[in-house]
């Protein structure tokens, strides 16, 4: 059945079709996953008036017409869960993700240091031991790089630091320090504090670094959003927003400085969730606040996910429990009493099945709140139905699997690696999966997630045939958790995600289709032209 408009435009003695602002022709424009692609769309005042042959029917004599010679439209991606001001401040430094010894990043601390005034931080991210041969390094590393200036460099999934002395010291953490709660110092043989921290122990070091400055703060969130618009990201889920990012957020709106829309999980049970469950949910086209992000454990990499037994490759260790059950359910009791969602990191399958009962226990049964909980990377075979019984929303990362495959079996053993990455698995439930990146833990660029989605292989094509291929998605099914799904996952299937009748015009114009393309094409993506709300946010037309 054609939709509406499409009657009223087609039916006899109907009114003049309304005109148009923007005419997008000789165009192949997929407007869902699954449907055929159609040559023409029709866009005013920022939403989707028609498709197809009914989009003709509303150019007129101020409609702006946009020729794309053949070229793929796509609805503009959005990635369910990344951190802004970390993508931000990564723009801003040096990504250490790569880097393949301790070495090579000491000279980068030393190299920085140089150029800093004495006593001030140093600061990088995306370390990766892995990269090494495993073994985490140690503070003596930096000592020598950067004896006069505190060094703290974030781990690349962002539950682990590795600091310098001196900043060990004016954190006051020494051998007899005690392991926090949902945290851990790592210690060498004698027992003394190496210099890495993970989860909960970060905070130790972090308290004493100085805030950044509201400048700061908006500089690197404005950096970030255009970043986004320019590689295909219409809409971000930003996971876990200060009240410093929303005041940021707002000013760069009133500006007209905020190109992609933002959807803000509140950062913790603190005073700005006390703030918002006295006022309810914000919502609007730009900025929506209707969520709250919590965190269960830690991340496989630095093992401090929550296992039920003892890592594969560290058997005296099970990881970290950051929030108790009951801190959780007691969170998602008042989510349901004041309209706020709930998103609960939660990695190693104990996290898992500790969230699900949490949130089992304040929804009682299927429902419409769309609890979701980020990451559902290891999750035990009976625990599956537990998402459906429940409606809650596993919000995944296609490039985490292909980050983690080199050393994940290992953590895992091969039972529990069943359970691990199983996008597959939720589908076949019937539950909606949405994509995302966790930038700056990986990439921003949505299509090293649409690639990774649908081959389960690294950039160079290994393995080959994929890994755990039973789990790859088809193209459509990579398309929906990039769009649709992600739009669910934020109550906005209804007006985003799809370019629908209706919908906002929020679209993309890349290079090559990639529905038909070989699968490595998809990597060398590049989006000419991205469309929000119907204005040109990046490229030239």
């Amino acid at each position: 059945m054609l939709p509406i408009v499409f009657l009223a435009a087609l039916a006899p003695g109907a009114q003049p079709a309304a005109e148009a602002d923007l005419l997008v022709v000789n165009a192949r424009i997929y407007a869902t996953a699954r449907a055929k692609p159609v040559s023409a769309m029709a866009v005013k005042d920022g939403r989707v008036l028609a498709l197809g042959d009914a989009a003709l029917r509303h150019a007129g004599p101020a409609t702006k017409r946009l020729d794309l010679a053949g070229a793929a439209v796509f609805p503009s991606f959005i990635d369910s869960h990344a951190h802004m001001r970390g993508l931000g401040a990564l723009l801003e430094s040096r990504d250490l993700r790569h880097v393949k010894s301790v070495a090579e990043i000491a000279a980068y601390v030393k190299e920085r240091a140089a150029a800093a005034p004495k006593g001030e931080w140093i600061v990088a991210r995306n370390w990766d031991q892995t990269n090494w041969g495993g073994a985490f390094p140690s503070a003596k590393d930096l000592d020598s790089a950067a004896p006069d200036h505190p060094v703290f460099l974030s781990r690349v999934d962002g539950h682990a630091a590795w600091v310098n002395s001196l900043a060990l010291k004016l954190a006051g953490i020494d051998d007899r320090t005690p392991d926090p709660p949902g945290g851990r110092i790592i210690r060498d043989a004698q027992g003394r504090a190496t210099g890495v921290l993970i989860d909960r122990a970060m905070g130790l070091v972090r308290d004493k670094m100085p805030p950044p400055s509201h400048a700061q703060i908006k500089r690197q969130l404005e950096l970030a959003a255009r970043e986004c618009a320019r590689l295909g990201l219409a809409g971000v889920h930003d996971a876990g927003v200060s009240a410093g990012d929303l005041h940021a957020y707002r000013e760069l709106l009133a500006e007209g400085r905020l190109p992609v829309r933002i959807y803000a999980m509140i950062g913790g049970a603190g005073p700005l969730w006390r703030e918002y469950l006295g006022k309810g949910p914000e919502i609007g086209p730009y900025l929506t606040v209707r969520a709250i992000k919590l965190y269960a454990d830690g991340a496989l990499g630095s093992r401090g996910a929550a296992l039920w037994q003892p890592y594969s490759d560290d058997k005296q260790n099970t990881g970290l429990l950051i929030t108790p059950k009951e801190e959780i359910e007691k969170v998602a009791r008042e989510a349901v009493q004041h309209g706020f969602q709930v998103c609960t990191h939660a990695i190693g399958d104990r996290a898992n099945r500790i969230v699900l009962d949490a949130y089992a226990a304040a929804l009682g049964g299927a429902n419409d709140r769309r609890f979701r909980i980020e990451h559902a990377q290891v999750v035990s075979l009976p625990d599956f139905r537990l998402f459906r019984e429940f409606s809650v929303i596993p919000a995944i990362q296609a490039t985490h699997a292909t980050s983690d495959m080199r050393w994940a079996e290992a953590r895992l053993g091969p039972d529990r690696v069943a359970g691990a990455y199983a996008w597959k698995r939720f589908l076949a439930l019937g539950i909606p999966v949405p994509n995302g990146s966790d930038f700056p833990v990986e990439e921003p660029n949505p299509f090293f997630g649409f690639y990774a989605s649908i081959t389960r292989q690294d950039r160079e094509g290994n393995p080959p045939g994929g890994w755990m291929p039973d789990q790859k998605m088809s193209r459509e099914e990579a398309l929906e958790s990039w769009t649709i799904h992600a739009a669910y996952a934020a109550f906005e299937e209804k007006i985003r995600g799809t370019l629908e009748p209706g919908k906002y015009a929020d679209f993309i114009v890349l290079d090559r289709d990639i529905l038909t393309v070989p699968p490595r094409e998809i990597l060398e993506a590049r989006v000419r032209m991205h469309y929000i709300g119907g204005r040109l946010a990046s490229g030239n037309p």
